[in-house]
């Protein structure tokens, strides 16, 4: 199934996509959500994002291709950062230009996993069970301040900004990323495209490692890193993450 979060009446709402029509849903996206039998023309609703995650975890150097091009050991565990809940936005939503940064910002699209049921040191094997579902992500960030102070890496405060997480269109709970590739356009111009099979730790592998640090809880998620061809974005320039078989996430910066 498809799901997807939208502005209704003024407050957020929820439900499935069949087509160009949503069926609209209450209750606990997570639980047993309950279909209310009304269905509205997707046209017509504002976007938001998909999830309201408790947690962004976002993975470093997680893609075969990117590592050998830049020379990066492999890694011998999922190496990730925290990004603000708060940078989180849906599709078709602005992407800010920062009011305190005026360095270049990159695009980074990416699969995102989001979880569903809670997980506590579960096994690759029983990983899939707490995946509630996929969806394309832009992992925007400030590239320069990732080191700008050499004491100290600021991954938080350069992943962070407001806007810099786009999670969506919807999240597909029938998804399968071992076979799919990634584009991400931008402009119209095509700038990354590589194999989600890529990885050093699948989206099972993620879950279950990260899950032996901290608890996930409905609703957070893994971004899973991204590969080669990742560029500043100029403002005023639309970026569309597209995976096949799921979907195409579309956000103008600036």
């Amino acid at each position: 199934m498809k799901w997807l979060r939208f502005r209704h009446h003024g407050t957020a709402a929820f439900g499935t996509l069949e087509g160009d029509r949503v069926h609209l849903h209450h209750g606990d996206l997570y639980g047993t959500p309950v279909a209310t039998g009304e269905t509205l023309p997707l046209a017509d609703l504002p976007w938001l994002a998909p999830c309201t995650p408790g947690k962004v975890i976002g993975l470093w150097n997680n893609f075969r291709a990117a590592a050998e091009k830049n020379g990066w050991a492999q890694p011998a565990e999922p190496l990730y950062f925290l990004k603000s809940p708060g940078s989180v936005i849906g599709h078709q939503q602005p992407i800010p230009v920062p009011v305190s940064h005026d360095g270049r910002v990159a695009y980074e699209g990416e699969l995102a996993v989001v979880i569903g049921r809670q997980a506590r040191a579960v096994s690759v094997a029983d990983a899939p069970a707490h995946i509630f579902g996929y969806c394309c992500a832009n992992d925007v960030t400030a590239i320069e301040l990732l080191n700008r102070d050499p004491t100290f890496p600021q991954w938080t405060r350069a992943k962070s900004f407001d806007g810099f997480g786009a999670l969506g269109p919807f999240i597909d709970t029938a998804f399968d990323p071992s076979g799919a590739h990634l584009r991400t356009l931008v402009g119209g111009r095509e700038r990354q495209n590589y194999a989600l099979a890529d990885m050093f730790f699948s989206p099972a592998e993620l879950v279950s490692r990260i899950s032996h640090d901290m608890t996930l809880e409905p609703g957070d998620v893994i971004l899973c890193g991204t590969s080669l061809g990742v560029l500043p974005m100029k403002p005023g320039t639309t970026v569309e993450v597209v995976i096949e078989g799921l979907g195409t996430l579309s956000n103008t910066y600036g």
